[in-house]
């Protein structure tokens, strides 16, 4: 039972994506994830180009500034519907507004009250009067500039209350006409738009109540809505109709058992727009708002266009007024403006570029998605961490690979959520799994390692753990030791409590360092610390590494200085030692104490080094076995030593730098130094002795340079023996 509970619980993850893809469950995550990805394959693959076709005559503040406030008067209307057709021979002009009032701007209704009243026996302001009448009447003329003229106004669908105003198209069919097939259409309680006398002068006029998702965004267009028993087509399809000369509608469905049927597409003059069940379309919009020409409606007005914009264009009329409220959050732009929505749906069905959501679509996903299951659920809780990774990993790409080719070539959007998620999920149920069966691996790993390797280097342990052990071996790696220099006189100056807290900023930031950059603490020995790299780990640039955190130390150690500063603290200096060598690394000590710990020659001297560095006045001293795995790092041989405990001389170096980083005064003063050391082990003693005091001038060491004058003086005095082979001895460590 104990193996078979994984498994069920996957196929639990499974049931819960079925049920929300059969919509049984609809879960909104997931819904909304859809979104998301719909939103990012529309705006990388749509076209961003401007469309000609169709230009929007914008009522934007430049026309409000100059023409005043909205509604104009339908005087200003009807100029420019003049300046468009008869100046400017668009194809089509469509309103993106709504003229639900009467325009009494003209005063027309009190000069019709005086000539019914103290004025009707004036005969010659009757005459007058009937004279100016036609040039009054601004809605009348109006009404006359849209009769013969293609002209498609707007309106908009409302369920408050049955509410109506205004008067709307005929229906372009009766719902009932379809009842057979049971397609779910909105259904409106009521509505608002023109006059009558515009509307039944006008071509025709259509819907452009947005549809928004559930966060916001218009993604869809509503193309057919019931109201009263008839069907009515919204703003964009009624303009490509106009423009076709009002070629009816046919309707493609498919019908289910009992008579349930799906509506799939609408055509008209040949042209295929793909609906979803409740009859709206995805919008393809082909880029952010400016894909269409925009021209300043003032700028009609004041003839101050080229003729050559506007010539056989599709002209829609709205506004990107902030004022006049007119801005939908849409997948490319969260303030764009209303009118390019129905432009892009405009162009889109022209250009036959509306992607489909065919009825096979859930279907196929369902299938998809339950095959997937069942394979991936058993599978991923029994295959390794990688295969299981490399598996997800080829079904994650397997899967929006086809998403993004029917999307790309078939022109079809299908959601691929739930299938990325529940593959997402059941992989993260298998590593759950998984990451419990070797956790006690792991804990026994990290019990072992723990107090010595960085938390990065146990994890990557974790991944293989039986090839790491603690018992002792032989292994090259690379061995530091760093001291505070003076530290007895930093303790007699400082209170234990002070102390305390001075030595645990330091040791931290130390450790830091040692940690960031793969190294094992061996161990702390009062202000000393003892580090290693290239075990348990093994490390190919553990010299690199070594030599990259000591740097870093004497790096921190400047920040630590300056917060010791503002507590009161002396600053304190630092020397660190290092040397690569073979030595013998695993755990050593008794039956009452034991570490993991590394011994050997390389390791005594790399605490010898540590310990020189205050006689040649440099922060960090290196062996020769560094320098050597360093090429692309440049160091300064300072001398040839015998340390207590070893007859053989061994060189020791000063690290200065990545050489391609190092300005080029540092190099000469190297060189100088360099020759200054030849003409000493030489035993040309005034050569050397100028050489060092021209060195001196120009570098920051007066200690090195101060030793090398001792040892000259020293030796003129007594020379060194006949053989001398340039190397010093210490007797003390």
């Amino acid at each position: 039972m104990r193996k078979l509970w994984p498994i069920v619980v996957g196929f639990c993850i499974v049931l819960i994506f079925f049920l929300h893809t059969a919509q049984i469950l609809p879960i909104g995550v997931i819904r909304q994830l859809d979104a998301m990805i719909y939103d990012a394959k529309l705006r990388f693959f749509m076209e961003n180009t401007v469309d000609p076709r169709v230009v929007i005559v914008d009522i934007d503040e430049k026309s409000l500034n100059r023409e005043g406030r909205w509604p104009w008067g339908r005087d200003r209307i009807s100029d420019l519907l003049d300046h468009l057709f008869d100046h400017d021979q668009v194809a089509l002009v469509a309103f993106d507004v709504v003229f639900a009032q009467q325009d009494d701007s003209s005063g027309l209704s009190v000069l019709e009250q005086l000539a019914r009243g103290q004025l009707h026996q004036d005969r010659h302001f009757q005459e007058l009067f009937q004279q100016l009448r036609p040039q009054l009447d601004h809605d009348q003329r109006f009404a006359s500039r849209l009769r013969g003229r293609p002209v498609v106004l707007s309106y908009y669908f409302t369920n408050e209350n049955h509410r109506t105003s205004g008067a709307i198209p005929d229906p372009v069919l009766r719902q009932e006409i379809l009842s057979q097939h049971q397609i779910p259409f909105v259904t409106a309680t009521g509505f608002g738009s023109n006059l009558s006398i515009f509307q039944s002068a006008a071509t025709g006029a259509g819907f452009f109540n947005p549809l928004p998702d559930a966060d916001g965004s218009i993604r869809r267009v509503q193309l057919l809505e019931a109201y009263q028993g008839g069907l009515y087509e919204s703003f964009a399809l009624a303009v490509v109709r106009a423009l076709t000369g009002g070629q009816p509608l046919e309707f493609s469905y498919r019908n289910y058992a009992g008579g349930y049927g799906v509506l799939e597409k609408l055509s008209t003059a040949g042209m295929e727009i793909p609906v979803n069940q409740n009859v709206a379309a995805l919008v393809p919009y082909r880029g952010p708002q400016g894909s269409y020409p925009y021209v300043s409606a003032t700028d009609v007005l004041q003839d101050q266009v080229d003729r050559k914009r506007l010539d056989g264009a599709i002209v829609l009329v709205g506004s990107t007024a902030l004022g006049l409220k007119d801005l939908r959050v849409t997948p490319v732009g969260e303030t764009f403006p209303g009118v390019e929505v129905h432009a892009n749906l405009i162009t889109g069905i022209l250009d036959q570029k509306i992607k489909q959501e065919p009825w096979f679509i859930q279907g196929t996903n369902l299938a998809l998605l339950v095959v997937m299951g069942l394979l991936l659920a058993p599978l991923l809780l029994h295959l390794s961490a990688l295969r299981a990774t490399l598996l997800t990993g080829v079904t994650l790409i397997g899967l929006s690979g086809l998403n993004l080719y029917l999307w790309k070539y078939r022109n079809i959007h299908m959601p691929l959520a739930a299938n990325l998620m529940m593959t997402i999920l059941l992989y993260s149920w298998g590593m759950i799994q998984g990451y419990f069966l070797e956790t006690r691996t792991k804990h026994q790993l990290a019990g072992l390692f723990g107090q010595y390797v960085p938390p990065d280097l146990v994890k990557v342990m974790s991944k293989d753990p039986e090839r790491f052990t603690m018992e002792g071996e032989s292994r090259e790696l690379t061995i530091l030791f760093s001291d505070i220099r003076s530290f007895t006189t930093l303790c007699e100056g400082l209170d234990p409590r002070a102390l305390s807290k001075l030595m645990n900023l330091y040791l931290t930031a130390m450790t830091e360092s040692i940690y960031q950059h793969l190294g094992t603490i061996d161990k702390y020995i009062g202000d000393a610390i003892m580090a290693f790299w290239g075990a348990p780990l093994s490390d190919s640039e553990h010299a690199r590494h070594a030599l990259t955190t000591a740097l870093s130390m004497q790096e921190r150690l400047v920040d630590l200085n300056q917060q010791f500063e503002e507590n009161g603290w002396p600053p304190i200096q630092i020397g660190i030692g290092l040397n690569t060598g073979l030595v013998s690394v695993g755990n050593m000590g008794s039956s009452y104490r034991i570490a993991y710990t590394v011994m050997g020659d390389a390791v005594n001297l790399a605490s010898r080094l540590e310990s020189l560095t205050k006689q040649y006045g440099v922060g960090i001293l290196v062996g020769e076995n560094v320098i050597r795995t360093l090429p692309d790092h440049t160091f300064m041989e300072l001398d040839r030593v015998r340390v207590k405990g070893k007859d053989e001389p061994v060189a020791i170096y000063q690290p200065l730098g990545i050489t391609q980083q190092l300005p080029s005064s540092l190099l000469q003063q190297r060189v100088q130094f360099l020759q200054a050391l030849d003409d000493y082990r030489q035993q040309s003693w005034d050569t050397a002795e100028s050489k060092i005091r021209s060195w001196m001038a120009v570098s920051e060491n007066d200690k090195l340079g101060q030793l090398y004058l001792d040892r000259i003086h020293q030796f003129r005095e007594m020379p060194p023996p006949e053989l001398w082979d340039g190397a010093y001895t210490f007797l003390e460590k």
